[in-house]
Protein backbone atom coordinates (compact mmCIF):
# COMPACT_ATOMS: atom_id res chain seq x y z
CA UNK A 1 0.00 0.00 0.00
CA UNK A 2 2.70 2.35 0.90
CA UNK A 3 4.79 1.18 -2.26
CA UNK A 4 1.46 2.26 -4.49
CA UNK A 5 1.02 5.69 -2.33
CA UNK A 6 4.83 6.58 -3.12
CA UNK A 7 4.61 5.22 -6.51
CA UNK A 8 2.03 7.55 -7.06
CA UNK A 9 3.18 10.40 -5.24
CA UNK A 10 6.34 10.23 -7.25
CA UNK A 11 4.43 9.98 -10.76
CA UNK A 12 2.60 13.19 -9.60
CA UNK A 13 5.67 14.81 -8.81
CA UNK A 14 6.93 14.04 -12.18
CA UNK A 15 4.14 15.67 -13.56
CA UNK A 16 4.61 19.05 -12.29
CA UNK A 17 7.59 20.01 -13.11
CA UNK A 18 6.46 19.02 -17.22
CA UNK A 19 3.52 20.98 -16.71
CA UNK A 20 5.64 23.84 -15.86
CA UNK A 21 7.87 23.34 -18.55
CA UNK A 22 5.03 23.36 -21.25
CA UNK A 23 4.83 27.17 -20.38
CA UNK A 24 5.55 28.92 -23.12
CA UNK A 25 8.50 31.93 -22.35
CA UNK A 26 8.38 35.66 -24.00
CA UNK A 27 10.27 35.39 -27.08
CA UNK A 28 12.41 38.23 -26.29
CA UNK A 29 14.13 38.63 -29.49
CA UNK A 30 10.93 39.47 -31.06
CA UNK A 31 10.48 42.27 -28.68
CA UNK A 32 13.44 43.65 -28.80
CA UNK A 33 12.70 44.12 -32.61
CA UNK A 34 9.71 46.10 -31.90
CA UNK A 35 11.34 48.09 -28.75
CA UNK A 36 14.34 49.15 -31.81
CA UNK A 37 11.36 49.74 -34.07
CA UNK A 38 9.82 52.64 -31.43
CA UNK A 39 12.70 53.57 -30.24
CA UNK A 40 14.27 54.57 -34.07
CA UNK A 41 11.27 56.61 -34.21
CA UNK A 42 12.35 58.50 -31.78
CA UNK A 43 15.72 58.93 -32.78
CA UNK A 44 17.20 56.62 -30.34
CA UNK A 45 17.99 52.94 -29.88
CA UNK A 46 16.45 50.65 -27.49
CA UNK A 47 19.06 48.61 -25.05
CA UNK A 48 18.09 44.60 -25.88
CA UNK A 49 16.29 42.64 -22.91
CA UNK A 50 18.22 40.52 -19.89
CA UNK A 51 17.39 37.24 -21.49
CA UNK A 52 17.56 36.27 -17.82
CA UNK A 53 14.18 37.44 -17.27
CA UNK A 54 11.65 34.48 -17.92
CA UNK A 55 7.72 35.61 -18.04
CA UNK A 56 5.24 33.83 -19.71
CA UNK A 57 4.07 34.60 -23.25
CA UNK A 58 1.43 36.95 -23.53
CA UNK A 59 -1.40 35.97 -25.68
CA UNK A 60 -2.04 38.83 -27.68
CA UNK A 61 0.75 41.12 -28.56
CA UNK A 62 2.55 43.09 -25.89
CA UNK A 63 2.29 46.55 -26.00
CA UNK A 64 5.06 49.33 -26.34
CA UNK A 65 5.09 52.81 -25.03
CA UNK A 66 7.67 55.43 -24.19
CA UNK A 67 7.17 56.76 -20.51
CA UNK A 68 9.82 59.17 -20.65
CA UNK A 69 12.65 60.27 -23.43
CA UNK A 70 14.90 57.23 -21.83
CA UNK A 71 12.79 54.72 -21.46
CA UNK A 72 10.27 52.72 -23.25
CA UNK A 73 7.80 50.36 -21.20
CA UNK A 74 6.97 46.59 -23.23
CA UNK A 75 3.44 45.83 -21.04
CA UNK A 76 1.35 42.93 -21.22
CA UNK A 77 -1.94 43.42 -20.05
CA UNK A 78 -3.87 40.23 -19.64
CA UNK A 79 -0.99 38.70 -17.76
CA UNK A 80 -0.18 41.55 -15.53
CA UNK A 81 3.83 42.34 -16.41
CA UNK A 82 5.77 44.92 -17.78
CA UNK A 83 9.66 45.28 -18.11
CA UNK A 84 11.31 48.70 -18.94
CA UNK A 85 13.65 49.16 -21.42
CA UNK A 86 16.47 51.68 -21.37
CA UNK A 87 16.75 54.03 -24.75
CA UNK A 88 19.76 55.83 -25.72
CA UNK A 89 21.75 58.26 -27.88
CA UNK A 90 20.89 58.14 -31.29
CA UNK A 91 19.76 55.73 -33.72
CA UNK A 92 23.13 55.28 -35.59
CA UNK A 93 24.68 53.83 -31.69
CA UNK A 94 25.76 51.07 -30.92
CA UNK A 95 23.46 49.17 -28.63
CA UNK A 96 24.58 49.46 -24.94
CA UNK A 97 26.72 52.41 -25.76
CA UNK A 98 25.35 55.48 -24.25
CA UNK A 99 27.43 58.64 -26.14
CA UNK A 100 26.18 60.99 -23.12
CA UNK A 101 27.50 59.45 -20.77
CA UNK A 102 31.45 59.28 -22.11
CA UNK A 103 31.13 62.35 -23.26
CA UNK A 104 33.60 65.18 -22.93
CA UNK A 105 32.47 67.80 -20.54
CA UNK A 106 31.32 71.26 -22.28
CA UNK A 107 34.49 73.97 -22.00
CA UNK A 108 33.71 76.21 -19.03
CA UNK A 109 31.86 79.38 -20.84
CA UNK A 110 32.79 81.58 -17.29
CA UNK A 111 36.73 81.24 -16.29
CA UNK A 112 37.85 82.75 -13.33
CA UNK A 113 38.03 86.53 -13.27
CA UNK A 114 35.57 86.87 -15.83
CA UNK A 115 33.05 89.89 -15.78
CA UNK A 116 29.81 88.41 -15.96
CA UNK A 117 26.30 89.94 -16.28
CA UNK A 118 24.37 88.32 -13.22
CA UNK A 119 20.10 88.54 -13.66
CA UNK A 120 17.36 88.30 -11.20
CA UNK A 121 14.19 88.01 -13.18
CA UNK A 122 10.48 87.73 -12.41
CA UNK A 123 7.53 88.18 -14.05
CA UNK A 124 7.05 92.17 -12.89
CA UNK A 125 10.36 93.22 -13.38
CA UNK A 126 14.27 92.20 -14.22
CA UNK A 127 17.64 93.65 -12.68
CA UNK A 128 20.99 93.24 -14.12
CA UNK A 129 24.33 93.96 -12.83
CA UNK A 130 27.63 93.16 -12.80
CA UNK A 131 29.80 90.73 -10.77
CA UNK A 132 33.41 88.89 -11.25
CA UNK A 133 33.49 84.96 -11.72
CA UNK A 134 35.13 83.08 -8.83
CA UNK A 135 35.34 80.12 -10.45
CA UNK A 136 34.94 78.60 -13.46
CA UNK A 137 31.48 76.88 -14.66
CA UNK A 138 29.60 75.59 -17.55
CA UNK A 139 25.99 76.51 -18.91
CA UNK A 140 23.86 74.79 -15.83
CA UNK A 141 26.26 74.57 -13.36
CA UNK A 142 25.93 76.96 -9.95
CA UNK A 143 29.12 79.73 -10.10
CA UNK A 144 30.56 81.61 -6.89
CA UNK A 145 30.43 85.40 -7.66
CA UNK A 146 31.76 88.29 -6.10
CA UNK A 147 30.06 91.50 -6.38
CA UNK A 148 30.19 94.89 -5.15
CA UNK A 149 32.29 95.07 -1.79
CA UNK A 150 33.22 91.61 -2.54
CA UNK A 151 30.16 90.46 -1.42
CA UNK A 152 29.88 86.37 -2.33
CA UNK A 153 26.91 85.09 -4.11
CA UNK A 154 25.94 82.26 -6.38
CA UNK A 155 24.36 81.90 -9.63
CA UNK A 156 23.63 79.38 -12.10
CA UNK A 157 25.45 80.21 -15.83
CA UNK A 158 23.41 80.79 -18.25
CA UNK A 159 25.58 81.39 -21.34
CA UNK A 160 28.82 83.32 -21.75
CA UNK A 161 29.04 85.98 -19.68
CA UNK A 162 25.45 85.44 -18.13
CA UNK A 163 23.83 84.15 -14.85
CA UNK A 164 20.64 83.68 -13.20
CA UNK A 165 20.27 84.44 -9.28
CA UNK A 166 18.19 82.20 -8.21
CA UNK A 167 15.15 83.02 -5.61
Amino acid sequence: MTIRLFAGLAAIALCIPAAHAQQAMEDWQAIDAQTATVAAAMGRTAAPIDRRIKLQRCPEKASITAIDAQTLAVRCASLGWRVRVAMMGGAGGAPGFAPASYAKPAAPVIRRGDNVRVSIESENFAIHYSAVAAEDGRVGETIALRGDGNRSLSATVTGPGRALLQD
